[in-house]
């Protein structure tokens, strides 16, 4: 199921509705997680699109805050991801968001330094 696109449609009352393309035989089986967790009352239901499933993810009360909130969605048998979203609330300028980029690209070069001295040690 990996191969099959999963489209947003609509976040409207607090629940993230998209659209999954795949057969009609068995029902997907998704998994949501938000800070590592999976989310409960994820429902995936067949839509009247012949091979498309409805899908209903409803964004916690504790990700209504500020900040950014990063939800991913998988498929619960191959464990591949399908989609993700995220949920911006509050102050969040883009110089706060450039921040974050930046310090993480320094973390990222800072680990490739590390990785490239250690293999040279070890080879």
């Amino acid at each position: 199921m990996s191969e099959q696109p999963l489209t947003k449609i609509r976040m409207r009352d607090g629940i993230w509705e998209g659209e999954l393309a795949a057969p009609h035989d068995v029902t997907p089986q998704l998994q949501v997680t938000y800070r590592d967790r999976p989310l409960t009352g994820v429902q995936v239901s067949k839509s009247g699109t012949k091979d498309t499933w409805a899908v209903q993810i409803p964004v916690p009360m504790e990700a209504v805050a500020d900040g950014v909130h990063c939800f991913v969605i998988t498929d619960k048998a191959e464990g591949t991801k399908l989609g993700d979203f995220a949920f911006i609330a509050g102050d969040i300028g883009a110089a706060d968001l450039r921040g974050e980029v930046e310090l993480l690209r320094a973390e990222l070069d800072m680990l490739k330094r590390a990785f490239r001295h250690h293999c040279r040690e070890t080879s």
